[in-house]
Formats: structure tokens, sequence, C-alpha cells
């Protein structure tokens, strides 16, 4: 059953630039609140909300807080993504900023467990669970804004400005870190940690003003006043798209690529079978994440070009192979080694499958479902990767030295991807009101030629 929406005033115009700077901004501001979190949940958490009496279990505990957000995103897919394919992006991505926003300052806000005990550490989980939430609905909103206003031939391109958001995030939130991990011991787990979760209220503020004043796409637009939208989108999705759904979850596990990275590799560097300094480690990340932000533009015009499956292939091959080389590098505690071929992993290779994942996953869907095909698909295979540091903190083992079999976990979880990108269809040429129609005569038509 499809449900129409009532005409309301001129059609919109489609707004690729501001789309794209609007995925990119809230991105970053949304993904520096993810991802302070994941510093530290590797860094101060074990001490600050866990028994810190036993350093082991402290650290898998609290690393296990930074998966359960992960564990969350299904659920906020399910439902974010009915509401996105009702709706409309728009509505979603403010939504998730806010909700964002509120839960990572009411973190900075929580007493120790020093302070209330056991109760803590539930507080914890409980915000970590909203967190979760509103990342379910963030990317595949502001992924299906930017991919339905942008041009044909550069989906790529306008698309991988979410990716590039989050990424620029991710260094922000580092950068905020490397000072804040400076300070003594005593102020770093009383106040110093609080500061870059209190900044969110600033984030959310920020982003609601960029991305109110963006329009609607103009091909939901059309899509609801002529065909109309799915009464039950989630309905029509797994009648149709089931296949789909699928290919997107195990290419979603790409993502245990970065998890490692971030958390559990840092974790590993500088816990005592290590010893590297923590602003050292971190600088690591923040460099990375600085190369990602050229790189990820590159690799997406790259795919308008040659299409999306090649290039998505050349980051999982790719990260397969240069992640064990990575976690080696740790091991011999030669900070410019660990320096380049993180750059290397995260920066360049990396890069290549997460800088066109948004219009690879987006392509397979039609507009009516595009939402909540790529928030489920996304959000459940990123709940495995979101554990993914869990995983590696227990097959570390006691002393947390295993980097090898780390090493071959994270190689493993990217076999799935590459079976996932080999059994997908090219959609780089498909016109955007024609993706994911089954019809391949249809779509052949609607091709888009090359240099338009």
């Amino acid at each position: 059953m499809t449900v129409h929406a009532p005409a309301a005033g001129p059609p919109p115009q489609a707004q690729p630039r501001k789309a794209a700077l609007a995925a990119w901004i809230g991105s970053a501001l949304e993904y520096y609140d993810f991802f302070i979190y994941g510093s530290a949940a590797a860094l101060i958490f074990p001490k600050v909300f866990f028994d810190a009496s036993d350093p082991a279990s402290a650290t898998l505990l609290s690393l296990a807080t930074f998966g359960v957000a992960y564990a969350a995103r299904p659920v906020g897919a399910f439902f974010l993504g009915h509401v996105g394919d009702r709706l409309g992006r728009k509505k979603i991505m403010v939504f998730t900023l806010l909700l964002m926003g509120l839960s990572t300052f009411l973190i900075g806000c929580l007493p120790s467990r020093a302070v209330v005990g056991g109760a803590a550490p539930v507080l914890l989980v409980l915000l970590r669970i909203l967190q979760g939430l509103s990342a379910a609905g963030e990317q595949a909103s502001a992924n299906s804004m930017s991919l339905e206003h942008a041009p044909q031939d550069r989906r790529g391109y306008f698309t991988s400005f979410t990716i590039n958001g989050t990424q620029a995030g991710q260094l922000i939130a580092t950068l905020v870190f490397i000072p804040v991990a400076a300070l003594p011991e005593d102020q770093l787990l009383s106040w110093g940690w609080r500061i870059p979760f209190w900044l969110s209220a600033a984030v959310a503020v920020t982003g609601y003003v960029i991305r109110r004043t963006l329009d609607e796409t103009p091909v939901f637009a059309e899509q609801a006043a002529t065909a109309g939208v799915a009464k039950l989108p989630l309905a029509v999705l797994f009648r149709d798209h089931w296949s789909d759904v699928l290919r997107v979850v195990a290419a979603a596990l790409i993502a245990t690529v970065s998890t490692v990275f971030t958390v559990w590799a840092l974790a590993f560097a500088t816990s005592d079978a290590v010893g590297m300094g923590r602003t050292g480690m971190l600088w690591v990340g923040a460099l990375a994440n600085l190369v990602a932000l050229f790189a990820i533009p590159l690799w997406a015009r790259l795919s308008d070009r040659i299409g999306r499956r090649p290039v998505f292939l050349i980051g999982a091959v790719g990260s397969a192979v240069v992640m064990p080389l990575y976690l080696w590098a740790i091991t011999t505690g030669s900070y410019p080694l660990v320096l380049i071929l993180g750059i290397l992993t995260f920066g360049i290779v990396y890069s290549a499958a997460n800088g066109i994942w948004p219009s690879f996953y987006g392509e397979m869907f039609p507009t009516r479902v595009r939402l909540s095909g790529m928030a489920i698909g996304t959000q459940i295979g990123f709940a495995v990767a979101g554990f993914a540091a869990a995983f590696a903190s227990q097959i570390a083992g006691p002393d947390g030295d295993n980097w090898s079999g780390v090493a071959l976990f994270a190689a493993a979880l990217c076999l799935p991807p590459v079976v996932a990108a080999l059994s997908a269809r090219e959609t780089a040429r498909v016109a955007t009101a024609h993706l994911g129609e089954r019809d391949d005569a249809v779509a052949a038509r609607a091709e888009v030629p090359a240099g338009t």
C-alpha cells in the first residue's frame, strides 16, 4: 500500500553542494561525539567507571560499552529507516543530531564509580545506547540526502562528503583528546576527560542550524507526490530487496578495520605489553584521519569513472593485507614505522572502501526504501564491527599481547565484504530514478553517458 503526500508549493530543486555540505558538517559534528567515546573507552573509562584493580577486565568491560551502541543501532535503524522513508530524509537528519548531542553532553556529567558505585557504568551504558540509536539514522539519512541531490554522474563524489565528515569528526575528536590526555593523571580522571563531552552542546546547536535550512530531495518529493511513499517501507524492503540488505550487511563488516584501528590498537599500543605513549598514538590516528580527508574524495571520484565495485574491492582486499602489518608495527615500538603503516592502512587503503560505500550501498535500493535499506543493512553489519574491539581484547588473551590472533581476526572479517562486492551489480552509470530496479533493460536505457 502507498500513501501520497499532498502538493505543498513548488517542487524542491536539487542542491548538491548544500546537501553535501550539510552532510559533511552534520556528520563531522555527530561523529565527533561518537568517536570521543572511543578514545575515552580505551584510555579513561576503565579507571573511572570500572574496577581499576583489575585492569584487563576493566578494559574489556569499557570496550564492551563502546560496542553496546552498535548493538542498539539495528533497533534504531528499523524505526528511523521506516520514518525516513515515510516522512523524508531531513526530519531524521535533524532528530539524530540533537539526540547525539544531548546524550554525549550527559555522559560528561556522569558521576564516577567511586561516587555512586555500580550505578555509574549502568548510566554510562544507557547513554551509550542513545548514542547508538542516533547514529543508526545519521549516516543513512545524510547519505540518502546527498545521493538524491547529486548529479547522476557524480553521485560517488558528492555522497562521499558524508564519510569525509565522519573522518573530520574523528580527527577533531582526536585533536581534542591530545591535550586532555596530556593532563596529570589526577586531573585527567577527575574533570579533564569531561571537557570533550561537554562541547557537544555547541555541536548540537551548530548542526541544527545548518540542517534545518536544507530542502527535502527532489526525487523523494516526486516519489511522494506521484507513486507515493510505502505505508510499510520495511515490508516492501524485505519482500523485494532482501538480497541487497544481506549484501550490505556483509559489506558493512569492513568497518571492523576502523574499530580495531581506532579502539583496540590504541589500547594495545598504550598497554604495559607495548608501552607506547598516549599522545604519540593519538597523533597517529589524527594524521591518518587527515590523510583520509583527502583520500576519500579522490577514491570517490575514481568510482564515478571506473565503478563502485573495483574501488570497494581495492579497499577491502588491501585492508586485509595492511591491517596485520600495522599491528605488527606496534609490537616493534617504532613510532615512525607505526605512523607510516597507520597512514597507509587507515588513511589510504581503508579509505577506498570507506569513501565509496555511501554511494555503493545507497544505489542498491530504490527511493521508496533507500533509507531503510541502508540503515538496516549497515547497522547490522556495524553492530558486529562495533564489538570487534571487545572480541579483539578477548583474542589478545589475559596478557593482551596476542596481536597476531587479532590481525587474523581483522583480516578474516574483510572476506565477507569482498564476496558482497563481487556479487553486487555495478550501478555507477544507472540513472538515479532507476536505481534499485530489477529490469536490466530499463536500467540500461537509463544509463548515464560518461562525462555528462
